[in-house]
């Protein structure tokens, strides 16, 4: 049964998927609940160690936070516990196993969740392109460490300048200037044609990708703490002073700057809202799911926060503004420890390539999922014949990673990546009170403690955080969002499959109760409070 396109633009701009309708779309997928709150657990950390702890930490201490950024790595972490608990509600009461988007569609509407889909591509897309540069730098440490030297001017981003401790590094007087990031474009291209191809990652390949992550982090802790500890007082200045006083410059190092730097390392926690798209599979979502998610969260900040300790004392902060600060960290342990080096760039490049593939396989599959909606051209959802992938789709969104990749400087993508990431987890917060408000009778297999605290909490300290980025970047935030809102009013309005009335089930209004929902004599659904 179709429902009726609402008359007038506001009640048109938030016509709402039903939650049974978005049941229907996923009726197909019969997921087995085998997943335990431990298997949550590391579900979680393997999505969130990434780029992040491996690529943003460095610019965060050399830039903003010197030594304290371990402060700003304690301050993201409680703003993603505040939207984390908000992800595990959604998660436990509309029955997907889906991204934001679709949680949006269904809560908010659909101009929404046009705006998610539009905050998805900077979430998962330009967090492929920082994973990319960090990459890069990672495998240019290691080709150097073997004697393959690429031409600097090929591994930096256009317009820029190759660097040392923050001055320009000169050549015959002049400064060396980077023309384009070979190594980042390339890794972009060739992990959009295997997409093409198609990757099915099995449970027992990204366990052995988690356990090498986790691994490379752990033994750094160790072997870097071993030689910290050896002889304590010839790095403890570096640790001096552990808070750098301000420059005058909002933003650089003193508190503004910790606060500043929770905005840029936020970027390390990107992935744990995958534990919430687990709830099909969850033994027993309603408790489950909030252990795995901040469960992932505790144990990846206490990892982050040691690995930040180590850096910092190895290496004096001003030299870590660089894409692969662990391995400059590393390089400073001695030439004795030249094979653990090679070791821990090796498992870096290994996990970093798998963050660049399944951040850019869950941008493919966002527009796929708006195409088939009919809020993007229907070519995003063509299927290779063949391969059986969305194949014109993926190689958009790998070009558009690529260039960006290829062209940009780390920071400018990272906290573009950032600030999109916050507005989304605001918009999931909202979700939460909205979902409450107008749907109380749906039943929930989790909710949100101390409501609405958490949830208020959780949207005032991401638009808190968002504030701390410099105004360029909020300039180009917002010059992206109003071209998206342009193009929403000019295309997706008008082709909106739900508006239309094609394939809709069943209106907003109508709640859907899952099978195991507790039930009275009759049979009947028991509406909780």
């Amino acid at each position: 049964m179709a429902t009726a396109a609402p008359r007038g633009i506001l009640g048109r701009m938030m016509l709402r998927k039903s939650v049974a309708q978005i049941q229907e779309e996923t009726r197909t997928s019969e997921l087995k609940r085998s997943l335990g709150p431990w298997n949550l657990v590391f579900l979680g950390i393997g999505c969130i160690i990434g780029a992040g702890i491996f690529v943003r930490t460095g610019n965060a201490a050399a830039l903003h936070a010197g030594p304290a950024v371990l402060i700003g790595y304690a301050i993201a972490g409680v703003i993603c516990a505040f939207a984390g608990l908000c992800y595990a509600e959604l998660a436990s009461t509309l029955p997907v196993s889906g991204s934001a988007y679709t949680y949006s569609y269904a809560t908010l509407g659909e101009f929404i969740a046009w705006i998610m889909g539009a905050l998805l591509l900077l979430e998962y897309g330009l967090a492929a392109s920082v994973v990319a540069v960090g990459w890069s730098g990672y495998m240019v440490s290691l080709l150097g460490d073997i004697g393959i030297n690429i031409p600097v001017a090929l591994t930096g981003p256009t317009g820029h300048h190759l660097q040392k401790d923050g001055v320009d590094v000169l050549v015959n007087g002049a400064p060396v200037a980077f023309i384009f990031n070979l190594p980042a474009f390339l890794v972009c291209a060739a992990l959009a044609l295997l997409l093409v191809i198609g990757v099915s990652e099995s449970a027992k390949f990204n366990n052995v990708i988690v356990a090498i992550k986790v691994t490379v982090l752990i033994a750094f802790i160790l072997v870097g703490g071993f030689i910290i500890l050896q002889n304590l007082p010839a790095y403890t200045p570096n640790w001096e002073p552990f808070i750098p006083p301000p420059t005058g410059v909002d933003g650089e190092f003193g508190w503004s700057g910790i606060i500043r730097s929770a905005s840029i390392v936020f970027f390390a926690y990107i992935g744990f809202e995958a534990v919430s798209t687990a709830g099909q599979e969850a033994k027993n979502p309603g408790k489950d799911m909030p252990f795995g998610i901040i469960g992932s969260l505790v144990a990846c900040t206490v990892i982050y926060i040691l690995v930040s300790i180590v850096l910092t004392l190895v290496v004096n902060y001003k030299s870590l503004n660089v894409p692969d600060p662990v391995a400059v960290a590393v390089d400073a342990f001695g030439p004795q420890w030249g094979w653990f080096a090679k070791t821990i760039k090796v498992g870096a490049i290994i996990g970093l390539t798998s963050v660049i593939l399944v951040l850019m396989y869950g941008q493919t599959r966002i527009f796929y999922t708006m195409a088939r909606d009919g809020l993007l051209p229907k070519v995003f959802s063509t299927v290779h014949p063949k391969f059986r992938t969305p194949w014109i789709n993926t190689l958009l969104v790998g070009l558009i990673v690529a260039f960006a990749a290829g062209f940009f400087d780390i920071n400018s993508l990272g906290d573009m990546t950032s600030v999109g990431t916050l507005a989304a987890f605001a918009v999931v917060c909202l979700s939460v009170i909205w979902l409450r408000r107008t749907h109380p009778e749906i039943p929930r297999g989790y909710r949100v403690p101390l409501y609405p605290v958490v949830p208020a909490l959780g949207i005032l300290s991401c638009l808190w955080l968002i504030t701390s980025v410099p105004d360029y970047v909020l300039l180009i935030f917002g010059g992206y969002t109003g071209v998206m809102i342009v193009l929403y009013f000019v295309y997706g309005m008008h082709n909106s499959k739900l508006a239309r009335g094609e394939g809709a089930v069943a209106a907003v209004d109508a709640p859907y109760y899952p099978e195991d929902a507790p039930r009275d004599e009759s049979g009947k659904p028991v509406i909780r409070p």
